[in-house]
């Protein structure tokens, strides 16, 4: 039932079904069988005693495949989901049709072989009805005729020649089997190292991509099949390992944070404040005896409690990411990663970090003073894979402006102060360039900064000289980092730990 409907789906499937058997039997059976043995979390292969003839071409492919190194490593990624395994036919078409092309003479001798098989067991039936008219006729006689009636013996001669043909044409199947064979598993080896290999690639690129499993087995197959295609052929398709190195990186900075503790776990020490007790204390409190204990060592402020260092968390108001889209991005750097591939993996993980901590996330991609898109991301509402790919495949070239994005960037928190009364957002500005900016604008800025009470982080971006003191960016800032090696996530690590 699973083949059937994802064979419906998929139109690749069909025309591969179409294509085979143009030239080979039994192909739409092969492709059923290559399916299930990637999706059935238990396979089993009947013996090929138990097989017609015919059907010995896909038993050994099926056989080599399962046996091949790769196929549990493949079977790892599609067992159990019918979009990684129909994938995985689709990857293996084209080992399928050499090695259907190169067993073409196997087939044919199976093929013979059965239908002479089937003329024996006919010439055998036929011998057997001649001896049992001839013995009706010897009961109607009262006697059987000596010698035996001249039909009789030459259906007997006929079925033995029949029988001796049949091993014959098994003979010459099982040769032509025993020669093909090589070229079978070496073909099952290269196509099972291929559909693990782009299976493997795809889970991955999900994975970076913050797609997961049950997001995708909720999805139809059309749609995950585009999605697939789009996240393989996009503009940082290349870099979506850059993208799920951030993303582990800014998961594992949240992880060293400690709820209701400022900054970072960096161990344990001694005093009286409760905020920060290890739970193994708490539980003192349980019972009477160390009740007492638990009281007499907060006296003396000796209960262990959570150390931490660095900056405060700020208040729940949005993170705004500002990234610069200008042409100059485009410049690689050691490692050939661009600085758009650092800067827009470095933004989609600080969605998820406004995600993780319940608060909405803008993205506003800027270049020149009249060049700007905005994508809002509201924490009550679901990301959209797509609207993630739009805003991080979005280029708009151009110069650079810091007033254009960052005077949206303070609407955007005006109006979310005055909506939903939410102070002290995040903004952080990654960009490559320096600018100026006007002395009326730096005003209005440094207003609006004090009274809605926000931080600025900045990142430049393979530009060193934009992150000098008494740069613009530096005026701009409270925090402020040059990043200089693009393969390093690390550089970015302590924005996760304070936003």
């Amino acid at each position: 039932m699973t083949w059937d409907d994802i064979r419906a789906q998929a139109a690749g499937l069909r025309d591969l079904a179409a294509e085979l058997e143009k030239s080979h039997d039994h192909t739409a059976d092969l492709l059923a069988d290559v399916f299930l043995a990637a999706y059935q979390a238990a396979t089993r292969l009947r013996e090929p005693t138990e097989m017609d003839p015919s059907r010995l071409v896909n038993h050994r492919i099926v056989t080599a495949l399962t046996e091949a190194p790769d196929f549990a490593g493949l079977r790892r990624e599609t067992a159990g989901d019918p979009y990684a395994a129909a994938m995985a036919v689709l990857a293996q078409a084209p080992a399928l049709r050499g090695m259907l092309e190169r067993s073409r003479t196997a087939q044919e001798q199976a093929e013979r072989a059965e239908r002479a098989r089937r003329d024996a067991e006919d010439a055998a039936a036929a011998a057997d009805e001649e001896l049992r008219r001839a013995a009706g006729e010897a009961r109607a006689e009262d006697g059987v005729p000596d010698p035996l009636p001249d039909a009789v013996r030459q259906a007997a001669e006929k079925a033995k020649a029949a029988e001796a043909a049949a091993r014959q044409a098994a003979a010459n199947a099982a040769h032509a089997f025993a020669a093909a064979a090589p070229a079978i598993r070496a073909g099952a080896r290269n196509a099972a190292a291929k559909a693990a290999r782009d299976a493997r690639q795809e889970a991955e690129t999900m994975r970076a991509w913050g797609v997961g499993p049950g997001e995708l087995e909720r999805m139809p197959f059309d749609r995950r099949a585009r999605l697939a295609d789009r996240l393989r052929t996009g503009r940082l398709a290349q870099w979506s390992e850059l993208i799920g190195r951030f993303r582990q990186m800014a998961a594992g900075e949240r992880a060293r944070k400690v709820e209701g503790a400022t900054g970072e776990l960096v161990g344990v020490t001694l005093g009286n404040d409760l905020t920060r007790v290890v739970p193994f204390e708490l539980a003192g409190l349980a019972l009477p005896g160390p009740r007492a204990v638990f009281a007499a060592r907060y006296a003396a402020g000796e209960l262990m409690l959570y150390d931490s260092q660095g900056e405060q968390d700020t208040g729940r108001g949005a993170v705004i990411a500002c990234v610069d889209t200008s042409h100059s991005m485009y410049a690689a750097g050691p490692g050939g990663v661009t600085r758009e591939a650092w800067a827009k993996a470095c933004a989609l993980a600080l969605l998820d970090q406004a995600r993780h901590t319940g608060r909405d996330f803008v993205g506003i991609l800027f270049s020149a003073a009249d060049r700007i898109q905005v994508f809002r991301f509201p924490a009550g509402r679901p990301a959209g894979t797509d609207r993630v790919l739009d805003f991080a495949e979005t280029f708009l070239g151009g110069g650079t402006s810091y007033q254009t994005p960052l005077t949206a960037a303070c609407d955007l928190l005006e109006e979310e102060a005055d909506g939903a009364a939410r102070m002290r957002g995040d903004i952080v500005m990654i960009t490559d360039d320096e600018c100026e900016v006007t002395e009326e604008w730096m005003r209005v800025w440094n207003d609006t900064k004090r009274r809605l009470g926000f931080r600025v982080f900045g990142v430049a971006v393979g530009a060193p000289r934009a992150a000098e003191a008494g740069s613009v960016l530096d005026a701009l800032c409270d925090n402020l980092r040059s990043v200089e090696h693009f393969t390093d996530v690390h550089a970015a690590a302590d924005l996760f730990r304070v936003i």
